[in-house]
Order: C-alpha cells, then sequence, then structure tokens
C-alpha cells in the first residue's frame, strides 16, 4: 500500500460510527464486503455529500442517496441492491456520524393546529431497530406459506418514481382543457399503469410459496398465473402481510404526550408522529 504523504491527512474523516445491519450483512461481496466482527463503520458526509442531497433531481432518481451511501459506508459496493430492511439503519447511521446523536422533527400536534417540535434519540432508535428479528415468510389462513425475497432501494426508487410521475400525470391532466372523454381515457391509462406496478411489485417481493401438502412453488410464471387468477380476498390478505414485512427494520413512529394546554385545545393526551427519514429533510 502507498503510504498518503499528504500532511493533512491527519484531518481526513474517519469512521465514527459502527452498526450492524437488520439483515445481519448477509449479502454477495459485490454488493458488501464482509466485515470479521459484523459491524460496518460510517464515516461523515463530505461537502461534496451535502451538496449531492440538495440536488433534487438526484435526490428524486436515488443517485444522491447511492452516491452518499458508497462514501460514507465504504464496505458498501452497490447501495441500489441494499435490501429495505438495512436502510434506515444505514441513513440514521450516516446522520449521527455527520451531524450527532440527536435530530429535530417537526409536526402538527394531532386535533389543533398547532406546529411542534421533538428531539429524536437517534442511537436509542438504532437500538430498537436492531432489536427487530427479521422474518421472511408470511403464513396465510389458508394454509400458504409465501417466502419473500426483500425489496432492493432499487425497487423502492423504480416505484417510487413511478407512482409519482402518474401523480403528476393525474395532476396535469385534471388541469388541462380536455375534454371529459380525454380525461377519463387518460385517468384510465394512470390507473392501470398504478395497478400493473403493484402486482410487479407483489411479485418480485416473492420467493417461493408452500402449499399445504408440502409443495413448493419457485417457478415466477406459475406466481404469477396464481396472483391473476387468485380471488381479491386472497391476494388483499398476502399484500396485507407483505406491506407489515416490509415495515421491518423500519424506524416505529414516535410517541408523544400534548402538553396540558394543547390537551384544552382538543389535542389528544397522547398521539404517534410518523419519523419518515425522507431525505429531502434528513440531511439538512
Amino acid at each position: 500500500m502507498v503510504e498518503n504523504s499528504n500532511p493533512l491527512n491527519k484531518y481526513f474523516r474517519q469512521p465514527a460510527i459502527y452498526v450492524s445491519l437488520p439483515t445481519g450483512g448477509n449479502y454477495p461481496p459485490h454488493v458488501l464486503t464482509p466485515s470479521e466482527t459484523g459491524e460496518f463503520g460510517i464515516m461523515p458526509m463530505t461537502a461534496k455529500d451535502e451538496i449531492r442531497f440538495k440536488t433534487p433531481d438526484a435526490l428524486m432518481n436515488g443517485e444522491g442517496v447511492v452516491d452518499v451511501i458508497h462514501s460514507c459506508v465504504p464496505n458498501i459496493k452497490d447501495a441500489w441492491q441494499i435490501k429495505s430492511y438495512d436502510l434506515d439503519t444505514i441513513l440514521i447511521a450516516i446522520r449521527i456520524a455527520t451531524y450527532g446523536e440527536t435530530m429535530d422533527i417537526n409536526f402538527n400536534v394531532p386535533g389543533i393546529n398547532e406546529r411542534a417540535s421533538h428531539t429524536l434519540n437517534l442511537p436509542a432508535i438504532l437500538d430498537s431497530i436492531k432489536s427487530v428479528r427479521i422474518e421472511n415468510e408470511c403464513v396465510l389462513k389458508g394454509g400458504l406459506k409465501v417466502q419473500i425475497r426483500p425489496l432492493t432501494y432499487k425497487d423502492m426508487t423504480n416505484t417510487s418514481l413511478t407512482t409519482f410521475q402518474q401523480q403528476k400525470l393525474y395532476s396535469s391532466v385534471q388541469g388541462s382543457k380536455m375534454s371529459d372523454e380525454e380525461k377519463t381515457k387518460k385517468f384510465d391509462e394512470a390507473f392501470k399503469s398504478l395497478t400493473e406496478l403493484s402486482m410487479n411489485l407483489l411479485l418480485k417481493n416473492i420467493e417461493k410459496i408452500t402449499i399445504p401438502d408440502g409443495t413448493e412453488v419457485t417457478d415466477p410464471i406459475q406466481i404469477k398465473e396464481f396472483i391473476d387468477n387468485a380471488n381479491a380476498i386472497l391476494i388483499t390478505e398476502l399484500q396485507d402481510g407483505l406491506n407489515i414485512l416490509r415495515l421491518q427494520g423500519s424506524t416505529k413512529p414516535a410517541k408523544l404526550r400534548a402538553t396540558e394546554e394543547q390537551i384544552k385545545k382538543g389535542a389528544p393526551a397522547t398521539y404517534e408522529v410518523p419519523i419518515t427519514f425522507d431525505t429531502a429533510n434528513f440531511f439538512v
């Protein structure tokens, strides 16, 4: 290894925190370089990284997040393939390494038109995520066992982009001077596109289905035939089960108490505030 002779190298960033991943870091080496300890070093963001998080296009298409993960977590070689379960842990760790262990969130107090703020303890959130055991199987009432394939950051980004584009199309059509017939046609096309997106996401999320007699089905074509031909109640049950599993590794809502003054105004005594680590406000 060539030694760095730059006299400023002692000021270069170093890992500020080490974390383990909810999935255990179970990835092929071209996605994640294994760690002997099971923990991965997280470095603070650079000035260039901060700029990436302030570039709307880079955030929308996911490139900004991927570049920053590569910069701050050297063990990760392909952030697009990181499983959804691990994403919150990685982003929270980068936030801690860069700005410290607390983060303020702003929200509307339910029941009253009043803004409030709360300071989050980020290491405590990481500990709560770490305590959750990842499950990869969903059992339906009829005895079907569905083994899931976790969605990747690439899957999540593509879904968000398509949904955003369809919502944008809906808004533009709604305010256009098209005839009612043309609007209906456009709305129908958008609805079909979103329905297809939902079904494709469902298929991506299924690794294997085991029927009660022990037969295992892994052929994507056969699984698609099942999705296309099963009754709506069964598919809804499957989607609900997968939606619950997709939340594994994500941050739980903050449970807060209202002040006496807020309660007098009509706020509930206790309430929950969703914590979503949206990169648009997470790294500013």
